[in-house]
């Protein structure tokens, strides 16, 4: 299996062609798996807010007082978000529209001008499929695509990258019912492969390298037309809720 980064200098605008900028950029090959930073296609879809428009209710003030938190960012985090799970130490757990939990409903400041923040794509599964099926037009090279962000996670430290938006690959390989090398039957093992490649990918993309894309080679997936909501554990056995 390989892993190859993607450096794209140019600075995404809502006017971009993403796909062709990734076509133009590298060798695509049948098979590849594409996984492409959530901050890339937020730019491109226009997801980027200027704080200056943004006016905080009275209940974000009331929130952002308490945590010494910019309010404006607090009326994102509120606007994106169904429900807030946690609050603790100036960081909001909450549950977005479309089901994903995570940090300040994934609202970040990092690499735009100043001034500015970046929401989560509206949904990264349709986002996902318009990439592959444009780079399908641009190349004739049938791919799978990945939408990755960077995450938390209950009881470890440091964040991983994981798959907010999929289309083309099965998100979790389920053993259940096999045999393990002792003859014993699996019964809970299921692998969240789109997560596993996502946390892979970020080893070349990084943060600050102009990576915001890498190429998945020789990994043998099933293929198919999947969601991400597959990876969302349902609440009644979420033992975190």
């Amino acid at each position: 299996m390989e892993i190859i980064p993607v450096q794209i200098e140019k600075e995404i605008e809502p006017s971009d062609d993403l796909s062709k900028l990734i076509a133009s950029s590298t060798q695509i090959q049948d098979g590849d798996i594409l996984v492409i930073a959530q901050k890339v296609i937020s730019k491109q879809e226009g997801r980027m807010i200027d704080l200056s428009t943004v006016k905080p209710s009275l209940l974000s003030e009331g929130i952002s007082s308490q945590y010494q938190k910019d309010p404006r960012i607090t009326e994102l985090i509120l606007s994106e978000s169904k429900r807030i799970i946690r609050m603790k130490n100036g960081v909001l757990i909450v549950e977005t529209h479309d089901g994903i939990i995570c940090a300040n409903a994934g609202i970040d400041e990092s690499n735009v001008k100043a001034g500015f923040a970046t929401l989560l794509p509206i949904n990264s599964d349709k986002s996902a499929k318009i990439i592959r099926e444009k780079i399908l037009e641009h190349t004739q090279k049938d791919v799978a695509v990945i939408i990755s962000d960077t995450f938390g996670r209950p009881f470890r430290m440091g964040q991983t990258n994981c798959a907010i938006g999929i289309s083309g690959l099965l998100p979790i390989v389920d053993y259940e019912g096999t045999q393990d090398t002792f003859g014993k039957t699996l019964r809970v093992t299921a692998i969240a492969i789109a997560d596993e490649l996502s946390g892979a990918s970020e080893l070349v993309m990084g943060k600050i390298l102009k990576t915001p894309v890498a190429i998945i080679r020789n990994y043998s997936y099933q293929k198919g037309d999947y969601m991400t909501s597959e990876l969302i554990r349902q609440e009644t056995g979420d033992l975190f809720r």
